[in-house]
Order: C-alpha cells, then sequence, then structure tokens
C-alpha cells in the first residue's frame, strides 16, 4: 500500500461512490487519516452520527465544506453560523468558505466583494468565539459570476487583513495555479499565519465542464511540486487535501480512487 501520510480526502471525490460511513471505512481502509465532509453529507447522516462514525474510524477532520454564499443566500448570516457549530462539532480545523458570486442581476464584483467582507465581519466574532477559523477559498475567475467573486489569493488576504484574527485562506490548486503572483501572495500567506488548508486536483487541457471535469493529479497541467514547495517555504506542513469533481472519476470504483490519489499524492505531489 502506498504511503497515506500528509494526505486528505475531500469526500466530494468520492461522493458517487459512498455514504459519509462508506467513505469514512473506505478511508480508514486504505490508511488515510484526514478527511474533508460537506454539510449536506453531514446533514444526510446526522451531526451526531457523523461525529461518531469518524471518530470511530480514527478520522481526523481537515476542513468542513462549506460556508459562505455571503451574496446570494439571504440566510447566509444565521447559515454561517450554525455551519461554525457544526464545524466545531466535528473537530474540524476550519470551516471552507466559498463566497458566493455576483449578487442576483448585479454586474458590480466590487460591491460584491464588500458584501462579503460584511458578512464575514457579522459571523467573525461566533467563529472568535467557537475557536472556528474561517478559512475563504479564492476561486478561479470562471466562476466569479456564481460562486465566489474572490478570485485571487491577494483579493482574499486583502479581507483576512482588514478583518484580523480568525480568518485565513484555503490553497487549491485547481483555483490558483494559474495566477502569475501566485508565490508572493502564498509567502505572504504564511507570514501572516493565514494558510488554513492546501486543496489538490488538476485543470486538463481540455476541460470539458466548468464543475465537474477536474483532474486527477498528474493528469493536467499544475506544478504540483513547485505549488508544495511553496506552500512549504511559507509554513505549512499540514495535510494536501484531494478534492476532485469529476463526472469521469464519479464511474470508477471507490477503492480504486483512493488507490490512485495515494499513488499520485506520493509521486506527483
Amino acid at each position: 500500500m502506498a504511503n497515506a501520510d500528509g494526505l486528505a480526502i475531500n469526500l466530494a471525490t468520492i461522493r458517487a461512490q459512498y455514504d459519509l460511513r462508506g467513505a469514512a471505512e473506505a478511508c480508514a481502509r486504505h490508511g488515510i487519516g484526514w478527511v474533508a465532509p460537506w454539510r449536506d453529507q453531514v446533514a444526510k447522516t446526522g451531526l451526531d452520527e457523523a461525529t461518531r462514525i469518524l471518530h470511530d474510524n480514527g478520522l481526523r477532520v481537515t476542513g468542513l465544506c462549506r460556508g459562505g454564499m455571503f451574496t446570494v443566500d439571504p440566510n447566509a448570516i444565521d447559515d454561517n453560523k450554525r455551519a461554525i457549530d457544526e464545524a466545531v462539532a466535528l473537530g474540524a480545523q476550519c470551516l471552507v468558505l466559498v463566497v458566493g458570486g455576483l449578487p442576483k442581476g448585479s454586474r458590480d464584483l466590487i460591491e460584491a466583494r464588500k458584501i462579503v467582507a460584511d458578512g464575514l465581519a457579522a459571523v467573525l466574532p461566533h467563529a472568535r468565539a467557537s475557536s472556528m477559523p474561517l478559512a475563504i477559498e479564492p476561486l478561479h475567475p470562471i466562476y466569479a459570476p456564481d460562486r465566489a467573486c474572490v478570485n485571487t489569493l491577494a483579493q482574499a488576504l486583502d479581507i483576512c487583513d482588514a478583518l484580523g484574527e480568525g480568518v485565513g485562506v484555503a490553497l487549491d490548486t485547481y483555483h490558483l495555479w494559474w495566477d502569475p503572483n501566485l508565490d508572493r501572495d502564498i509567502a505572504r500567506a504564511g507570514a501572516g499565519n493565514r494558510i488554513l488548508a492546501h486543496h489538490i486536483s488538476d485543470f486538463l487541457v481540455p476541460t470539458r465542464d466548468l464543475l465537474n471535469d477536474r483532474g486527477m493529479m498528474g493528469d493536467g497541467v499544475i506544478d504540483f511540486k513547485h505549488f508544495r514547495r511553496a506552500v512549504e517555504a511559507a509554513g505549512y506542513h499540514g495535510p494536501q487535501e484531494v478534492e476532485i469533481f469529476s463526472t469521469e472519476w464519479a464511474t470508477r470504483p471507490g477503492d480504486d480512487v483512493l488507490s490512485t490519489c495515494m499513488e499520485r499524492f506520493n509521486t506527483v505531489c
């Protein structure tokens, strides 16, 4: 069996093959010690039961996916407070935030980012009181209209700097690999102890679907070793979390997906 030390699995990667219990048992079977569940998976299982399942399988939680959506959900503040409580119950290292795209009918990205910052400021006292870090995940610009108006690491870090303690970033190779200022801003994130998570998946050429055609590491164009060196030089030595949304990989047996994740983690990343 390949070495799984330092590897985490975002459960979106094996969502098609397993429910939360099955995913936890499969990861434990492969010697993978870290997972990142999604809130809908937890809700379907029940928060208390999900917590027991993860604990019984010896699994730790990198981040709970996801909070955010400040620009599009009128109940975002209350929902994010609930998400913080869920992350605490699961023992997550952070709550990952996909912040939301343009509000309906808007073309104003600057205003959208202000809404995000205001939303974060509104939930931050609850997060601080709960000792739950909030991880802003900048998404590739193709998602600016509908999923995330924060698209560069620099934009995310500007928000972190404005809000202060308790807010950091989730670095995702798929979303950030293209940024010409990436190394500079990873170093900036490290200097402020802002790096809360490191997600990995590859960018395929061509990409056939903007949401569900992420690649297994090594199948696309991302230089994972360079990215990892930059992140570790910035002081982050936590797990690398495989997060692959893919209709292709969803057709493979779950054990094969996990074995491939482990092999590519050890050879490509």
